[in-house]
Parts: C-alpha cells; structure tokens; sequence
C-alpha cells in the first residue's frame, strides 16, 4: 500500500477496534440494521427448487431483502458510522455490480456526506440500472477506463482517489481483501447473516445444517455467513467461485481454484497471475464475482480444509438463476445463482453417493442453507440476452436459441454491442495498473 496510506489505515483501525467495543455504537448499529435495513433478514425453504434431489433440503437466507436489494447494505452502515466518528465527510467506494455503490451511496444520502463511486466501465454498460440508482442517490460515479475496466480497476482508481483526498475521505471498501483492517472489519459487521441463520435453521428445523453456501469473488456475503458456522465442526462450508467459460479456457475468475500466492491491493492471498507474477484479466457474467483474487481469510480457510471452493460456469449459474425464478418467484442475483448451482450440485453428489435420497427418513434430510446475497433486478437485461427473452412472443423456455432482433434489441438496452458477449469482450489490449497501487 502507498506510504500516504499507512496513518489512514492506522486511524480506520483504532476507531473500528474502539467503535466494536463501544456499547453506544453497537445499539445504534443494532437500530440501524432492524429500522433501516430491515433486519433479520428472511430464511425461506425453497422445496420447488430442490424437487429433483430428494433426501435434501434448501433454505435461502434472504439477504435479497434488505434495503437497497443486497448483503452490502450490512458493511456500509457500520463503515459509515465509523466514518463520521472520525469527522470524514466524504466516501469514496468502489463497485463491480454496483450493489455496494449503491448501498455507499445510500449511506452518504442518509449520513449528508458526500460520496463518489469508482466503477469499471464495462461493468457500467452491463449494470446500465445500478448507475442510475447511485446518480438518484446523489453520487457521482465515474466510469474506469484502464485496465481490464472492471472490479479490480475500481479499486486501483478509488485507492488514488483516497491518497489525494485521505484528510476528509472514507474508503469504504466492499470486500473481506485489502489490507488490515479490512478483511476482519467487513467480515464483522456481515457476521450478522451468520448469526441470524444460525439460530432461524435452528428454530425452523431444530438442528444445525449439514452444509452452507455462498458465491465468493472478494468473500464478504461467504465470510459473512460463514462467522455464524466456524464454530460448529460439522457444518460444511462450500463457497463457489466464479468458473466463467470453465477454468479449462483461462477465462474464469476462480483463485482459489487455480490461484496462486501473491499480494494485491495490500492483502496476501490467493491471486490469478501469469508466470512472471502479473495479475492476469478474470472473467465472469456476474461484475460482482469479475476479480481475479479473494480475501485472504478465505486463503485461510481453504488452507486449513475448514472451507471447500468450488467454480461455477456462467451457464450453470444462468441456469440456476432461471431455475429458481420459475420453480419460487424468487429472482436471485448473477452473483446470488453461483451459490444455487453449486447447492443443486452439491445435493446432488449425496445422491450419487448414496448418502441421501427416497429412502431417506423424513427429518433426516440433508439440509443446506444458501445465502441468496442479492436480488436479480440488476440483471435482467444480462439474463434476457441470455435467454433470448424481452417480447411478447418471446419462447418460455431457455433453449439457447438468439430471438433475432428482439435479442439485439435487449443487447443495446443492456449496454452491449451487436453480437457482444453479454459478459463483454475482455479480449482488447489491456493497460497494466499502477504498481504502487496494487501493492
């Protein structure tokens, strides 16, 4: 991290390490996420969707629900309040799929700071509807044009802004990376999912889940559902990355699967990196999981064995997506269906193994508790590019077949190019980024 940095990252950490301990900010946090969040959030059994492997049981954690549509709504709020005890009056955030730009700029609304969002410029094509959200709520949002224009340029571009800018500005960042205190700082105040989730399976089913899930790019939904099972040994952790075209094709965004060590953006983990150490283009349908390293406290976790990681492709996900929609009514983010198709197929190995099925007694069903991260408002124009959808006469079913014009037609609307890839084409010429940054 830039030297500049060192007395902002040291002032963050005293205040948040002072704020957690203060019973005065915990009750206003505790009101703030009841009255103004909406909290706790919802935990649904969705028997339509898991039809097909009996012997299991799926349960959502509806994060979905919360104001502003997301998990980051949690984060923002403690930061913001953090922020204001250190008389900032301004926050800057970065943000891929635009929920957290959203959420930031929420708060800013709420606290009547100022705010500025820091987004990759294919991603403000693709996320046309959440840029539109942030300039409602009063922010400024400025479009990154270098690099792979994507989440990991947001933030080389915020981290500048705030080396310019650290005497009056908050960096809130998103993500369970970056350097201390930022990993454990973002994974606390998302520990409530954990915690609530925990006690709502309890209550619903009187035992623990054999597994939980969650869609992992940066990790704070999966860290923050994780805090509340870390301590029960037999609950197994399964976060699913983002496996885009299939790892096979180098166009994916799985670090942890295919990672190596390195640092990025002041944190040591798991990071996608050529032979020479240079971070390498990810790639994914969903912005929010288009970041080619994790939080270092996942590089942990899957170190020790207490967490498994997995990648899901792009089709998989837009299959689950649709799958959960037509089966629930419930619309899940791009993000939000890499951790229902890793569900379905994490049910279905049991099967094949013979662990659970129709033989299985009624109560002793596998149950597996999905944290449905975000709703998929934000992406309907990527979903009906997809599926051909968008008209009147548009077919029902997802046979994978172009519906001509009228698919042109939601290309545009989404932010694409006749022909373009909804994910986008990541195969320009790219521009490397600031060293200084990334460090």
């Amino acid at each position: 991290m830039p030297e500049s940095l060192m007395a902002a990252l040291a002032q963050v950490t005293e205040t948040y390490e002072a704020a957690r301990r203060d019973p005065e900010f915990r009750a206003e946090l505790k009101d703030l996420y009841r009255d103004y969040i909406g909290r706790p959030s919802l935990l649904t059994e969705v028997p339509r969707f898991g039809a097909d492997l009996p012997g299991v049981r799926i349960f959502l954690k509806r994060e979905d629900l919360n104001h502003t549509g997301s998990h980051k709504i949690n984060n923002v709020i403690g930061q913001a309040l953090l922020a204001r005890r250190m008389g900032k009056t301004r926050l800057i955030a970065e943000t891929g799929a635009g929920q957290h730009g959203v959420a930031t700029a929420t708060a800013a609304a709420l606290f009547g700071m100022e705010c500025t969002v820091y987004m990759g410029e294919q991603d403000t094509r693709r996320q046309a509807l959440n840029v539109a959200r942030m300039q409602m709520l009063g922010a400024e949002v400025v479009p990154v044009t270098i690099g792979a224009r994507t989440l990991k340029d947001a933030i080389n571009e915020a981290l500048r802004d705030w080396v310019a800018s650290v005497d009056t500005t908050h960096y809130l960042l998103g993500t369970v990376t970056g350097p201390h205190p930022f990993p454990a700082m973002v994974r606390w105040f998302h520990s409530v999912i954990g915690e609530e989730a925990r006690a709502q399976v309890l209550e619903q089913t009187g035992r623990l889940p054999h597994a939980v899930a969650a869609c992992v790019g940066g990790g704070s939904n999966a860290m923050g559902l994780f805090a509340g099972f870390l301590d029960d040994p037999e609950v197994e952790l399964y976060g699913f990355e983002a496996g885009g075209d299939g790892v096979e094709t180098g166009r994916h965004a799985a670090s942890i699967t295919l990672g190596r060590t390195g640092v990025l953006h002041g944190a040591r983990t798991y990071l996608m990196q050529d032979e020479d150490g240079q971070t390498i283009d990810s790639h994914s349908i969903s912005a929010g999981l288009d970041y080619p390293a994790v939080g270092p406290e996942h590089a942990w976790l899957n170190d020790t064995g207490r967490a498994c990681y997995e990648p899901v492709t792009d089709t998989a996900c837009m299959d689950a997506m649709l799958r959960l929609t037509r089966t629930e009514g419930i619309m899940p983010a791009i993000e939000s269906a890499h951790a229902l198709a890793g569900a379905l197929s994490l049910g279905q190995r049991w099967i094949d193994a013979g662990e659970v099925g129709e033989h299985t007694p009624a109560g002793e069903e596998r149950i597996i508790v999905v944290n449905l991260s975000g709703r998929g408002d934000k992406d309907v124009s990527t979903a009906a590019a997809w599926f051909g959808l968008g008209t009147a006469s548009a077919a029902p079913a997802s046979d994978g077949e172009d519906d001509g014009d009228a698919d042109e037609t939601i290309r545009t609307e989404a932010g694409l190019a006749p022909g373009e890839d909804p994910a986008g084409d990541q195969d320009d010429a790219r521009t490397d980024a600031d060293e200084e940054v990334q460090r």
